[in-house]
């Protein structure tokens, strides 16, 4: 099983990720969050309460509750790098 292991907030919206696998990579939290809607989101809209985040049990976590998977992540940073 993937997991985050390390994140680090870097420019608007943009994380830089390593995971337990080696693999390492940008997040784009912009992109992200252009495409999708919901409650928990909307305050990562805010570039200083996205910076906010911290990896919890191998998980992107926030203060506000929401957490994104180290493999939905995985495969968005590998897509990204492919692309």
């Amino acid at each position: 099983m993937i997991k985050l292991l390390e994140v680090t907030s870097f420019g608007k919206h943009r994380l830089a990720l390593v995971f337990s696998d080696g693999v390492h990579g940008v997040f784009d939290g912009g992109a992200y969050l252009a495409t999708r809607q919901g409650p928990l989101l909307e305050p990562l809209r805010d570039a200083a309460c996205f910076a906010r985040c911290f990896v919890d049990a191998g998980a992107l976590c926030w203060p506000n509750g929401l957490e994104l998977s180290a493999a939905r992540l995985h495969g968005l940073v590998e897509n990204a790098q492919t692309a």
